[in-house]
């Protein structure tokens, strides 16, 4: 039974692993790419050179505006946040009491008669909070839903190996028609509801991270 102990508190603690280790999730859409649906048209042979179903305009907008349209968002992300606080406070007091005379108590009994008190307290707290984010790069994305209102439901996802890494970045967001500009582009700046994830897979990003022994016993004693 001896023998089996050791065996049973790796086990325990490789479950504890999975709970103490764990990447927070950005809720990118997960469908990354659509596929239009197949709309069969009827088709009608009058012998004419115009033929409805294959007609496409020659000076089309080829800006997205069906599902499975693509196009090319500019990610210009930039945030910066700063706090500051400074909080003071005093408080003193000071007490004197004495007695003087009493009736039928002769006088000179008080020469000793006095009390005296002084308190103090002081406190001075500050503090500071600044943060950063600047993301900056390009990717294409497709539209995966149109909305009532016309607006588009985009999400695109690039994935880059080089030798034992993945990187992958994502990328989700509403946009609206009228903010995409020409050549088919979007700035991220005029797109609601972003979620961008850029994550990495592989020997780089597991060195970066640390060990799950490491954070089980972080857990038990946090200081």
């Amino acid at each position: 039974m001896r023998a089996f102990m050791p065996i049973a508190v790796l086990l325990a603690l490789a479950g504890c692993a999975s709970e103490i280790q764990r990447v927070p999730k950005v809720d990118v859409v997960d469908a990354t790419h659509a596929e239009p649906a197949a709309v069969m048209a009827p088709v009608r042979n009058n012998g004419a050179i115009f033929q409805a179903d294959r007609y496409r305009p020659l000076f089309e907008d080829h800006r997205a505006r069906l599902v499975g349209d693509t196009l090319t968002v500019t990610i210009t992300e930039k945030v910066s946040a700063t706090q500051k606080s400074t909080s003071t406070v005093d408080k003193a007091g000071t007490v004197e009491a004495g007695i003087t005379a009493l009736p039928l108590v002769n006088p000179n009994s008080f020469g000793r008669a006095s009390a005296a008190a002084n308190s103090s307290n002081t406190f001075t707290g500050k503090g500071t909070t600044e943060n950063s984010n600047d993301f900056s790069g390009t990717i294409t994305a497709t539209v995966v839903r149109v909305l009532a209102n016309g607006h588009l439901i985009i999400a695109g996802e690039k994935q880059i190996g080089v030798n034992a890494n993945v990187d992958v970045l994502r990328f989700s967001g509403q946009v609206d028609p009228r903010a995409i500009a020409p050549g088919n582009t979007v700035p991220s700046t005029a797109i609601a509801n972003v979620r961008i994830e850029q994550r990495g897979r592989g020997q780089q990003a597991e060195a970066q991270s640390m060990g799950w022994l490491a954070r089980f016993f972080l857990s038990l004693w946090p200081v």
